[in-house]
């Protein structure tokens, strides 16, 4: 299988999801938008798309102009029928793409937060993923909500059993979870329910191989 990733800055890549990529043999492709010279792939060379996160918004398409291409090589890719994985904002870019409205959450999730599953055929019936977002989405037309929080309705979906959208992270592994709290770590200070630095990393030994789990098996359902 050929995977291709879409990554927005450079602290924030798959992780674990290439240690699964490297395990079955799939080969994998990149896109890097923070490089002035990126380049996206052929549709017609691609099985399975992933989209990353990042610290900027969908809406902010004058700062980061990309963001246009971006988009409308995701509806490409989701209307050719292909395995779609979005990750954080990468849920809310296959959200907006598919007709959803992103918009500010009431509340900003940083951390490790509980989940509650209603589809338990991609999560357990509770789980605790690594959060760090601020919007949240409007859930789009013939999508499936998978999973809530307790001050985030929509924090996963399912469109067509071949598109998933993730708010949280179980791709994290040590290495990118210390990056993206370096990079990010001015939120840690704002309101909402944020853990801090302390506290993230003293759960990470316990949570990331329950996520990288959770992980797993929906990188299988969507090969």
């Amino acid at each position: 299988m050929n995977i291709h990733y879409l990554q927005h800055v450079a602290f924030e890549n798959p992780a674990y999801i290439l240690d699964w990529a490297k395990e079955f043999n799939h080969s994998v492709s990149s896109t890097h938008f923070y490089d002035k010279d990126y380049q996206l792939p052929s549709l017609d060379s691609i099985d399975m798309l992933v989209v990353m996160g990042g610290p900027m918004n969908i809406y902010e398409e004058t700062e980061y102009p990309y963001l246009v291409e971006e988009k409308k090589f995701i509806k490409g890719a989701i209307e050719s029928g292909k395995s779609v994985l979005g990750i954080c904002l990468g849920a809310q870019l296959i959200a907006d793409v598919l007709g959803g409205k992103v918009i500010k959450n009431d509340v900003k999730e940083i951390g490790w937060i509980p989940v509650t599953s209603y589809n338990m055929h991609f999560f357990p019936a509770q789980f605790v993923p690594l959060h760090w977002h601020g919007d949240t989405f409007t859930l789009p037309e013939e999508c499936e909500v998978i999973a809530s929080s307790e001050d985030c309705e929509n924090q996963a979906f399912l469109y067509q059993d071949k598109v998933v959208g993730l708010q949280f992270h179980l791709e994290t592994n040590e290495e990118s979870l210390n990056a993206i709290i370096q990079n990010c770590k001015d939120e840690l200070s704002h309101e909402g329910n944020i853990m801090s630095e302390e506290e993230m990393l003293a759960w990470a030994k316990k949570r990331i191989p329950e996520n990288n789990k959770i992980m797993r098996f929906i990188l299988e359902i969507l090969q």
